[in-house]
């Protein structure tokens, strides 16, 4: 529970935007949390965004719409704001302020914890290890996410960003430990909300799955505040708890752009885009707060989704998320043209932590050698593609015919699948056998001889 201080400040300076700033004030810290009453007696939370000798600036959670700064009283509670933790939240919907919106009681737990978090001591770090699988080929297969890892997923306004979180949320195991999802969207339409909850319905029902909803028609403070009670509610269910825990963040420039919103409101110098100059440091203290502890048995694994304006990676956004994170799954205009489902551009894709947890003892012997072996065709599968715009397919050798047939096979046996589609790593990677055994076994120079026995690969 939180303890009040008794003084109540009503010396409101101004209400700029979702900002409040409040004269008088004395022994108040940054990041504070801050109880603000309305004459109607209505209640209203922030958090201390700045404070110079006297004045304190407050970030309104609810904003401001409403106040009227000489009818306001606000209270300090001497701390951050902290929340309960505990199993309790496993199988509840909440909004983006951590307010059940499924219609249950209030979430209690044994402790409270600081939703800002604390960060994980260097040398107390496991490095990350053994895989998450995800039942989704084109992840599991080609860019394996590993326990621990932040591993972002890249796209565009119109790509199926949304189905693939979700069923990557729906479908993710860590073979039979203790596991449970955190999944936190922001800036969601409702029917994009109702849509999650529905696909998730089942895992929320076994308990395993905790559910933050930020609506876009929310207070944008509130996005601000979302990501940080995801990871702070799946630190206590990890490292406390002892489950290994998916947090699932979408849409992170959703949220970039709240960030850039109040610091316009705070009247900051703007850096590039006008995204505020701390923003490479903002989203460290998300994307970081992942990994493993040594004599901790759990593991907080973080997935952040994020769309790319206008296709740019070079967006500050993705820019610099690609400097904090390890790797990225990248999806691609052109393959959702074709049908494809879920549209990896497997070549732009990337698990930096890939063999950390792939391979013998951890998923299957001839897991790295098969991921290799298909990226190395793909990449000459592409140069043949560009030849044959050139030249026309008939001037191309039956080598390079073969190459244009692996592609397609690529595309609609290996990557291809229903949203709802849960395959097994086993079926994942036999079906990557059939496709790389559509190449001549002369193209094959990056599989062992006994694994090409093993398959059966011709001449």
């Amino acid at each position: 529970m939180t303890t009040w201080g008794e003084v109540e400040y009503t010396a409101i300076r101004e209400l700029r935007g979702p900002l409040a700033v409040v004269e008088g004030v004395s022994e108040v810290g940054w990041d504070e949390f801050v109880r603000i009453t309305l004459e109607s007696g209505e209640q209203r939370h922030g958090l201390v965004l700045e404070v110079d000798r006297e004045v304190a600036v407050v970030q309104v959670l609810e904003d401001t719409a409403g106040m009227d700064p000489s009818r306001v009283r606000m209270a300090f509670a001497g701390g951050p704001l902290r929340i309960p933790v505990g199993p309790g939240w496993l199988g509840r919907v909440c909004n983006g302020r951590g307010e059940p919106a499924d219609g249950g009681p209030p979430i209690f737990g044994p402790t409270t914890a600081a939703v800002g978090g604390t960060p994980i001591n260097p040398v107390r770090r496991d490095p990350p290890g053994e895989p998450v699988l995800t039942g989704v080929a084109a992840v599991d297969g080609l860019t394996t996410l590993v326990r621990g890892q932040k591993l972002p997923v890249f796209s565009v306004a119109g790509l199926p960003h949304l189905e693939l979180s979700v069923q990557i949320a729906a479908q993710s195991t860590t073979g039979g430990e203790p596991f449970c999802v955190v999944f936190a969207g922001m800036g969601l339409t409702h029917a994009d909300a109702s849509f999650v909850r529905d696909t998730l319905e089942e895992r929320s029902a076994a308990h395993e799955l905790v559910l933050l909803l930020n609506m876009a028609d929310d207070p944008v403070i509130e996005r601000i505040l979302t990501p940080r009670l995801a990871l702070t509610i799946a630190e206590n269910l990890a490292f406390d708890g002892g489950r290994h825990v998916l947090v699932v963040m979408t849409d992170m420039t959703s949220y970039a752009e709240a960030l850039r919103e109040v610091s316009a409101a705070r009247g900051e110098i703007p850096a590039r885009r006008a995204y505020p100059g701390y923003l490479y440091s903002d989203l460290a203290s998300l994307y970081e707060r992942c990994g493993r502890i040594q004599g901790r048995p759990g593991s907080v694994t973080v997935l952040p989704v994020l769309t790319m304006p206008a296709g740019d990676i070079t967006h500050p956004v993705p820019d610099l998320t690609g400097y904090i994170t390890e790797g990225q799954i990248v999806l691609s205009r052109e393959t959702h043209a074709q049908g494809v489902y879920p549209p990896v551009d497997a070549l732009s894709s990337l698990s930096r932590l890939m063999r950390k947890g792939a391979g013998p003892g951890r998923t299957r012997d001839d897991h790295l050698d098969v991921a290799a072996q298909l990226l190395a065709a793909l990449a000459r599968a592409r140069q043949v593609r560009e030849l044959t715009d050139l030249v026309g397919q008939a001037a191309l050798s039956p080598t390079d015919r073969r190459y244009l047939e692996f592609d397609r096979a690529f595309l609609h046996r290996f990557v291809d699948q229903r949203p709802n589609e849960l395959r097994t790593l086993d079926q994942t990677l036999d079906r990557a056998w059939q496709v790389l055994l559509t190449l001549p076994r002369s193209q094959l120079a990056m599989l062992p001889t006994a694994l090409l026995d093993a398959h059966g690969s011709g001449p």
